[in-house]
């Protein structure tokens, strides 16, 4: 293929043609709003560190792990990982058990990979892995909220004790549909741990119908043993059956793209519940308030993917409460009388009141939450 094809494929309006080639967010790990780590997860899913990357927990596993933001510094134009660290061992696998780092996309986000309503462009994935040991780990994507044009493909990454770059490449396909949505359409899965319902079969570059029992065939369990930890960085998808050097962004371009689905008053770097006045919110109102005119509104930096899901927390860390500071801003106590109905919208919120009718001022933090 030449580069002026190349070029092209790509759909990029930039005068270099390569910029924003990849359709993964945050893919170097630079942001980590929530916590820099987090310990004794495997009994549900979520988000838990490093923003835009899932943990997906299958049936209920006696495995647990801790999930973490790892700086790097033996890999050139790399500073932060991804480091998920079996810390309590489960050799008895159930069928159904499963332990995938999941990096789901909106539809919207992946419309320049269609060639038609139904059909898809040859594009590539790539990312950077190392084990403690040698470890199976399987990459798997998956589109297609039609379960008619439901259709996936993947391959086995043989990881080392060094990092190594992997690519997987995809060629042009049909019956294969991404929606035109601003919800969840397409998964991109890094599986670590899987049972017999989907490890039964085989592997494939090409996509094809999805079959559960073709979905992680080859994975090595990371729950084998304690000592067992992946590290993952810079993943890329890009249109193209060419995997090009990863598209490093900058820190303020990554975070304003991560707040789309979560963002916090906290500062970053700030643990959420932390017990801190530094970016709080705080709303005066009088004893002849009425109710209604009670109600602080919040304007996000970045507009949110959907209607968030929003926890307020007083100024002493207490979640679903609120710190009454009287006609002051001392914050020694907190209100859980505090009326947190309201409508949380995708540009800002309406949440706090207080109920009662008396002159104060009120601080709290808050988190909102657009997650796929």
């Amino acid at each position: 293929m030449s580069r002026a094809r190349q070029i092209a494929d790509l759909g990029s309006p930039a005068a270099n043609g390569l910029s924003n080639r990849n359709l993964v967010k945050n893919g170097a790990m630079d942001v980590s709003q929530r916590a820099t780590s987090s310990t004794g997860l495997g009994a549900a899913n979520g988000y838990f560190t490093v923003d835009r990357m899932r943990m997906a927990i299958g049936d209920a596993s006696a495995g647990r792990f801790t999930m973490a933001q790892t700086a790097v510094t033996d890999l050139s134009g790399f500073s932060k990982s991804v480091k998920i660290s079996c810390t309590t061992a489960d050799t008895s696998i159930a069928a159904g058990e499963r332990l995938v780092l999941n990096y789901r996309f909106e539809g919207q986000d992946l419309q320049s990979l269609k060639s038609s309503s139904s059909s898809l462009k040859a594009f590539t994935v790539s990312f950077y892995a190392r084990a403690n040991t040698a470890f199976n780990l399987v990459s798997e994507i998956i589109f297609g909220a039609d379960t008619s044009k439901n259709s996936e493909a993947n391959q086995v990454n043989a990881l080392t004790t060094s990092w190594q770059r992997f690519t997987m490449s995809i060629p042009a396909a049909t019956n294969t549909q991404i929606d035109d949505v601003t919800t969840h359409d397409t998964d991109l899965m890094f599986w670590m741990h899987a049972g017999s319902t989907y490890t039964s079969g085989s592997n494939s570059t090409t996509l094809r119908p999805n079959v559960n029992a073709n979905r992680a065939a080859g994975v090595s369990s990371i729950f084998a043993s304690t000592s067992n930890f992946v590290e993952i960085t810079g993943i890329q998808l890009e249109i193209g059956d060419t995997a090009t050097p990863f598209e490093h962004r900058t820190f303020g371009d990554d975070l304003a793209d991560c707040q789309r689905y979560f963002q916090k008053s906290y500062d970053y770097g700030t643990d959420i519940g932390t017990a801190t006045t530094v970016g709080a919110m705080y709303h005066r109102h009088t004893a002849g308030e009425n109710v209604s005119n009670r109600t602080p509104t919040i304007t996000f930096p970045v507009e949110m993917r959907a209607a968030t899901t929003t926890v307020v927390y007083s100024l002493n860390g207490t979640a679903n409460a609120a710190s009454d500071c009287g006609t002051g801003f001392t914050h020694s106590s907190d209100s859980t009388s505090t009326n947190f109905s309201g409508t949380d919208g995708t540009h800002g919120l309406s949440r706090l009141g207080l109920g009662q009718g008396k002159d104060a001022i009120i601080g709290f933090h808050y988190t909102a939450d657009a997650e796929l």
